[in-house]
């Protein structure tokens, strides 16, 4: 069996788990106050441009969001998102658990328009019974959405601009920001990243650590952070095991190295089912790939290869998407074009 189900399913990256196992029997102390931790963040910074940056380690990606929207949000505030947003639709209502709204808004193959966004905020104002409502007050997005479609400097330029003349934060989830930034076309980095957004994360679950995400924040953004952190369940005792893995990650380029490796084989992907005539649902330029096929292939198809229905199964064509990753093998993406054609 191959599989193409997610880009998690391996354990961590060989470069990363070396660091885990060689440091095993060290003592240090928790929480994120050791040394190596103190070294990833510094990394972090250097890598985003941004030397005042406060930056944090979580265990996931649910958890981190659930968190940093709680951290930014007031109790009468909700959160604007797309309506294919993680937060909205696979966190299990992971947000609304914090006690604050998902208000969500149009998509776009997974992306919002900043236009909507300004509606949105404008129009909810002009309610004369706008105290009664939940108030607009951050935007989430997600580089790369959903849809595996990405934002570009020009909609990240225009998001953050609304936002700041609005007077709430952008937040963007990067659980799969090292695909985005590896993207054929990409036109920012993780410094425009750091300039644009309040706060944002770069996923380390996805891109080749066992687990964790670092949060990068403008300075003073999540005022005490750390107790909410723990609340929330997402604070490592073993503080250190987050940071050396982003040590590593951040290590003479691994982390862009991960995703330039993931999307070149996404894009082999697509281009074999292009050519064999299947349709392209989104015209994805990272690791998630999305095709619309008929159902005896598909069924077919899952006798040798493990990979994600997206939806509902159609009646007679389904959508179905595969992602690659780290631990994604040459031969598997040879093995999946040989039984297409």
């Amino acid at each position: 069996m191959i599989y193409f189900d997610s880009d998690y399913m391996a354990g961590a990256h060989p470069r990363v788990m070396e660091r885990l196992s060689s440091t095993n029997i060290e003592h240090t102390v928790g929480y994120g106050c050791d040394d190596y931790t103190k070294v990833a963040a510094t990394k972090i910074r250097e890598a985003c441009s941004a030397p005042d940056a406060d930056v944090y380690f979580l265990v996931g990606g649910t958890q981190t969001n659930a968190t940093v929207i709680d951290a930014l949000l007031r109790r009468h505030e909700g959160v604007l998102a797309a309506e294919s947003g993680h937060i909205s639709v696979h966190e299990a209502g992971a947000v609304e658990a914090t006690g604050h709204k998902v208000l969500t808004l149009p998509h776009y193959d997974g992306k919002v328009k900043a236009s909507d966004v300004k509606c949105y905020i404008k129009e909810f104002y002009n309610d004369d019974t706008y105290e009664h409502m939940v108030a607009p007050g951050m935007l989430y997005i997600s580089q790369p959405t959903e849809y595996g479609t990405v934002y570009t400097m020009a909609e990240l330029t225009e998001l953050s601009a609304v936002c700041r003349d609005a007077g709430i934060p952008l937040y963007m989830d990067g659980a799969r920001l090292s695909y985005a930034l590896s993207s054929e076309g990409c036109d920012f980095t993780l410094a425009d990243v750091a300039r644009l957004c309040d706060v944002f994360y770069i996923g380390g679950t996805k891109a080749g650590a066992m687990m964790g995400e670092a949060v990068v924040a403008r300075t003073g953004v999540l005022k005490n952070f750390f107790p909410l952190v723990k609340q929330h369940g997402a604070l490592l005792a073993k503080g250190r095991l987050l940071g050396l893995q982003f040590d590593e990650l951040f290590t003479d380029g691994l982390y862009m190295e991960i995703g330039h490796y993931a999307v070149g084989l996404a894009m082999k992907i697509k281009r074999a089912f292009v050519d064999k005539g299947y349709e392209v649902v989104v015209d994805s330029p990272t690791n998630q790939q999305f095709f619309r096929l008929p159902n005896d292939v598909m069924d077919s198809l899952k006798k040798e290869a493990s990979f994600e229905v997206w939806g509902t199964r159609g009646e007679t064509h389904t959508v179905v998407r595969f992602v690659t990753s780290w631990s994604t093998r040459d031969e598997d993406v040879d093995k999946l074009i040989s039984l297409i054609k």
